[in-house]
C-alpha cells in the first residue's frame, strides 16, 4: 500500500548538480526518519544522508559539504541536492523511510525502486 517513488536522476558532468526527489504515497499515518542510500554495481548499499522528522541530518563523510538533504512533511517528500558531483558518486540512489500506516501499527521500513545517477564526461 505504501510506495516511495524517486525522481531526478540522470547523466551529469563532473562538477555538475542534480536534485533528487522522493515522495511517499498510500496509506500513511506518520513518517519518521527519511534518507537516501546509494549502491554501485557489485557494491553494498551505503548510507548517503538521513533526516529526522525534526530536521536533524546526518551525512556520509564522502558527501559532506556537497550534498544537502531536506524534507517537506506536508508533501511526504524528501530531497537530495547534489552539488560538485564526482564520478565516484555514480550509483543507483534509493529513498528510504520509516512509516506507520495507522495508530495501531508499529513502524515499518520502506524502500523506493531507485533512480540512476551517472557522473561522467
Amino acid at each position: 500500500q505504501v510506495q516511495l517513488v524517486e525522481s531526478g536522476g540522470g547523466l551529469v558532468q563532473p562538477g555538475g548538480s542534480l536534485r533528487l526527489s522522493c515522495s511517499a504515497s498510500g496509506s500513511i499515518f506518520n513518517i519518521n526518519a527519511m534518507g537516501w542510500y546509494r549502491q554501485a554495481p557489485g557494491k553494498q548499499r551505503d548510507l548517503v544522508a538521513t533526516i529526522t522528522s525534526f530536521g536533524s541530518t546526518n551525512y556520509a563523510d564522502s558527501v559532506k559539504g556537497r550534498f544537502t538533504i531536506s524534507r517537506d512533511n506536508a508533501k511526504n517528500t524528501v530531497y537530495l541536492q547534489m552539488n560538485s558531483l564526482k564520478p565516484e558518486d555514480t550509483a543507483v540512489y534509493y529513498c528510504n523511510a520509516d512509516i506507520r500506516v495507522n495508530l495501531g501499527r508499529s513502524w515499518s521500513n520502506y524502500w523506493g525502486q531507485g533512480t540512476q545517477v551517472t557522473v561522467s564526461s
